[in-house]
């Protein structure tokens, strides 16, 4: 009968598994032809990387400017302006710089200089030297032998805008009042503003200045400014090539775009105007001859030259035959002599005796050999090859101090965010199941531009990657990144964060051109009035990084992080089922009353060794027997299982007989194994020294509430409870065996165990608590599981007190969870 019961046991188990294979099978039709529905819609991201053989301002040779160290020369302290000038006027000395030292590795990293330079100070060069000669301006912008027109260009640019130049430059120094050799300058790395100090030691050959210097012989503020800037990235030798946007945004904090003129939208002379109308910083150039140095074309102008375009305007004009307006642009060389343009428009051609008078007057017209001139906008867009456009954050615009028409601002919104391998760092769109993983935004656009004959929003989206050029020695490069922009249904009911399932099946609306390895990578959008979502990711998943996200928009704009509130919630029905009776059983609360003492309180030592007794005393009760604290009870692990499935007993029956004819005893290996099991009762998520000294003392604080240094018996209880739901939470998602819970399943995990979080307390919570390897230990998990609960109650307490209104739950979290 046992057989038969077995066979028929055995025979269910098959049918069973015949089953589960056919649903299997039919669940994987549906998922492929899921799939198929998806690849209708897939997009496939192209990855592009930057060529470094050109040193010539250009797309293709963009360099990673800024970094949060200022120099090469070991890990830098903050150096105070005012206290630093203080010290050295007390003691009657001048300022030499350790951290930017004038030696030969402050001018270059590889490449020696063919003659030995002299470092002076200026009033060693020439007689009365000041910041300033008569105030500042473009002119004061004089090309040097450093390759660095594309800085020379944004600094040009930024002489048109006062409030702009001082807050690069600021007023409180000069070489007559308080003079110590000292001097700072401001600039605008990753959201924040740094300031840079430098001695005023310059590199000179016999006496002169060899780079960025003034037409005026004493006037030395942007020789100083070019020195900070050096210092900021290390060398002066770091200057040679790079793209004029890179320090158009770090002289302003704004979003640069780059356009190829062979890709210009049809509204290009509109975008130009607009971004003149709100001040922005504008730069173009033209394509390098790889076998001459800054070639002149025969039209007058310089191959691979940075240029800066200082006025966009449709200017009046009348012929014998007709009136009406042309598309005007005046631009500079930095080298303000005479390679100027040659074509229509330029210094003294013919073309200006069509314009009136009063209109030659307001555009403050000059034929001087300045390197400044006009071109019509065709000529423009036929001749140069790129343009750098710079739009300014709101903040950085005084109104009272804009030309006229030129009031306008852009609005702006900003989020820091970073991936996070194996929970934030989901990789482009190409990896559909982890893309999803990535921080997402919500954009809402709610007015349509002025004037805007579609009823559209135009909307700039720049996502910046931080602090990868101070890592370099690490060997890390920039990542290649990029960002997509999906459309939400307008009926809203879509889940936070969006899913796998919305990306299978719905396309992006908009996207950055490519994902590439530059510090920034940046599109404009026109879109319809709506909510969007912005992802932000690096092509391949797990690549770590810190970003910046902004968005600029001619209207206002509502951005938020598209994700979950952080809060309590409900405890996973699996983890429900497999948590065991929570009440304590009576072997634990002895040995609690033993261990508490007097006061019935247990300190955070004691609380161990429970703890440490009743997860082994449960082990020991799952495999049959009781376990005191060391030893096992007599008979309990000889006991056979009152149950068994039919299959063990039909393997039972089958394996007897073979093991018996090889002198094997399967009941003696079952109890020696038991007996094993029992004289090391280790769970395997506690292993080593059970619970540690820092995972105990959290535990007290969480649940102390009389702040008495100790738990009582209702407090450990009410601990015992939620230990055993973490417990069980953390062998749902060991889903390797391997005692420890991939860092993947975290934001699961943290749903099962009853609470939700957004992506930014997750990356937080991460780095907090997992190992090098990407996993989470038992221990880890638990104090994760421990200040996650701690701190969100202490929040929500004290916030209702309105101690802390000004925190958002996150912010709060983020501020304390490390501590």
């Amino acid at each position: 009968m046992a057989g038969q019961n077995g066979g028929m046991g055995f025979g269910g188990l098959l049918q069973g598994a015949g089953r589960q294979l056919l649903n299997q099978g039919g669940q994987a039709l549906l998922n492929y032809g899921a799939q198929a529905i998806g690849n209708i819609i897939n997009e496939v991201i192209q990855k592009k990387e930057v060529e470094h053989k050109r040193v010539l301002p250009s797309i293709k040779n963009y360099k990673v400017l800024g970094e949060t160290r200022p120099s090469s020369f070991g890990p830098a302290t903050y150096q105070d302006f005012k206290e630093i000038r203080s010290r050295c006027l007390a003691d009657g000395r001048l300022f030499e710089d350790p951290e930017f030292p004038a030696i030969d590795r402050s001018l270059y990293y590889k490449e020696r200089l063919d003659r030995p330079l002299t470092w002076l100070r200026p009033g060693e060069m020439c007689e009365n030297p000041q910041l300033f000669v008569e105030g500042y301006s473009r002119f004061d912008v004089q090309q040097g032998e450093l390759g660095d027109c594309w800085l020379l260009a944004a600094v040009a640019n930024l002489t048109l805008h006062r409030k702009l130049f001082f807050q690069v430059v600021p007023d409180d120094q000069s070489f007559d009042e308080d003079y110590a050799g000292i001097f700072h300058f401001r600039f605008w790395q990753y959201g924040r503003w740094v300031d840079v100090v430098i001695d005023d030691r310059l590199p000179t050959y016999r006496g002169k200045l060899v780079f960025l210097h003034s037409s005026e012989r004493n006037e030395f503020w942007s020789a100083l400014l070019e020195k900070a800037y050096a210092k900021l990235h290390g060398s002066y030798e770091a200057l040679k090539g790079g793209s004029t946007c890179e320090a158009m945004e770090d002289f302003t904090g704004g979003v640069t775009e780059m356009y190829e003129m062979t890709e210009l939208p049809p509204n290009f002379y509109t975008i130009l105007l607009k971004a003149y109308e709100r001040n922005s910083l504008m730069g173009c150039s033209i394509e390098p001859d790889p076998n001459v140095l800054e070639a002149e074309t025969p039209a007058g102008l310089i191959r691979g030259h940075a240029y800066s375009v200082t006025r966009v305007k449709y200017v009046d004009i009348e012929t014998p035959g007709r009136a009406g307006k042309i598309p005007l642009l005046r631009l500079r060389n930095p080298w303000g002599n005479e390679a100027e343009w040659n074509g229509a428009w330029s210094d003294k051609s013919p073309e200006w005796r069509f314009i009136p008078e009063s209109e030659k007057e307001e555009l403050g017209l000059t034929f001087d050999d300045d390197g400044e001139f006009w071109m019509a906008f065709k000529d423009f867009a036929s001749h140069f090859d790129r343009v750098e456009i710079c739009n300014l954050n709101p903040d950085s615009l005084d109104p009272e101090e804009c030309p006229e028409g030129c009031t306008k601002k852009w609005e702006m919104s900003v989020f820091e965010g970073e991936w996070v391998r194996g929970v934030t760092a989901g990789g482009c769109r190409n990896y559909l199941e982890s893309f999803w993983k990535n921080p997402q935004y919500t954009v809402t656009l709610k007015d349509p531009d002025e004037d805007d004959e579609e009823n559209k929003c135009t909307i700039i989206v720049a996502l910046m990657q931080k602090n990868r050029r101070s890592q370099r020695h690490q060997g890390l490069e920039c990542l290649t990144i990029g960002f997509a922009v999906y459309r939400l249904p307008d009926y809203g009911h879509v889940p936070k964060p969006l899913d796998v399932n919305f990306f299978k099946y719905n396309a992006s609306v908009g996207r950055s051109q490519a994902f590439i390895n530059l510090r920034e990578v940046s599109a404009r959008f026109k879109l319809e009035p709506g909510s969007y979502v912005i992802v932000p990711s690096t092509f391949e998943p797990s690549e770590e990084g810190e970003f910046l996200l902004r968005v600029f928009s001619e209207k206002s704009n509502n951005m938020a992080e598209n994700d979950e509130e952080v809060g309590m919630g409900d405890v996973d029905d699996r983890v429900k089922e497999i948590t065991p009776n929570p009440e304590p059983t009576d072997p634990i609360r002895d040995f609690f009353n033993r261990l508490a003492g007097s006061d019935g309180e247990v300190d955070w030592q004691e609380l161990k060794e429970i703890l440490d007794y009743a997860m082994r005393e449960e082990l020991a009760m799952r495999h049959g027997a009781a376990y005191d604290g060391g030893g096992v009870r007599a008979g309990a692990a000889g006991t056979p299982p009152q149950e068994q499935s039919c299959l063990e007993q039909l393997l039972c029956a089958l394996c007897t007989p073979i093991c018996k004819e090889i002198g094997v005893d399967l009941q003696q290996v079952a109890q020696q194994q038991e007996q094993v099991h029992l004289n090391q009762p280790q769970p395997q998520e506690l292993q080593g020294e059970g619970f540690s000294k820092d995972v105990c003392r959290s535990m007290i604080a969480m649940l102390d509430k009389d702040n008495s240094g100790g738990l009582g018996f209702e407090e450990f209880k009410s601990l015992w409870i939620d230990l055993r739901q973490w417990r069980a939470v953390f062998r749902l998602y060991d889903t390797e065996g391997r005692g420890a819970v991939p860092q993947q399943h975290l934001r699961d995990a943290l749903h099962s165990a009853g609470y939700t979080v957004n992506a930014h307390v997750l990356n937080v919570l991460a780095h907090r608590y997992s190992s090098s390897d990407g996993y989470i230990q038992f221990d880890d998990f638990i104090m994760c599981a421990v200040r996650l609960k701690t701190m969100i109650e202490t929040f929500k307490g004290r916030s209702s007190g309105g101690d802390y209104a000004t925190f958002s739950l996150d912010e709060w979290l983020n501020r304390t969870v490390y501590s």
